[in-house]
């Protein structure tokens, strides 16, 4: 990841096609080492090519991707005592909003 963010540095500080050396300049100005395999096949994969276009290119593969977690399925035998945790967890919440409103009284604390 460094060595792509280090790319991107570099390109927009004005170089079209970044060479190795631009790259280790940079990383190295940071104090960082730099792994000259990692740093080859970074250069040769984006050698060429416009970065804002591998960067939409990447977005749309992004955003085909599913996010978010998935449910979790949980274990037999304990249906019933998910159901009650449900219902209190909603008792709960309807004795938080009354609260809330009898401590509003109608008025604010700075009026």
């Amino acid at each position: 990841m460094r060595y792509v963010a280090a790319y991107l540095l570099a390109t927009l500080g004005g170089k079209g096609n970044p060479s190795k050396e631009d790259i280790q300049k940079i990383l190295e100005s940071v104090g960082l080492d730099v792994d000259d395999e990692k740093l080859s096949k970074v250069i040769s994969e984006l050698e060429g090519k416009d970065v804002n276009e591998v960067m939409s290119e990447g977005r749309g593969k992004l955003a085909s991707m599913p996010s978010g977690g998935a449910a979790v399925a949980s274990g037999g035998g304990g249906g019933a005592e998910e159901e009650e945790k449900q219902e209190e967890k909603k008792e709960e919440k309807k004795e938080e909003s009354e609260e809330e409103s009898d401590d509003d009284m109608g008025f604010g604390l700075f009026d």
